[in-house]
């Protein structure tokens, strides 16, 4: 896949991480959606490294999507407890 392709997965999983894990977040769309990418980018690479699952160049490939999708919420999970204690 190329970097466009990682791009545009990154903010379909930071959506559906975002609504996996819903509340409000201290970065908000923007914020949300830079964790998105960059989760779909941490995500990939641990596949890779060190789960054996080496990355396809298949867009529609599960693996890729549970990566994707499983970094940007521990990311997402990281960064509210981080930044998240100025919320209301």
């Amino acid at each position: 896949m190329t970097i466009i392709s990682w791009i545009i997965l990154g903010l379909l999983a930071g959506a559906i991480a975002k609504f996996l894990l819903p509340g409000r977040d201290p970065g908000g769309f923007i914020g949300t959606t830079v964790i998105g990418i960059a989760g779909a980018f941490i995500g990939g690479w641990i596949s890779a490294r060190w789960l054996d699952h080496p990355i396809t160049k298949d867009f529609y490939d599960g693996a890729t999507w549970a990566a994707a999708i499983g970094g940007s919420l521990v990311l997402l999970v990281a960064y509210r407890l981080l930044f998240g204690h100025s919320r209301n």
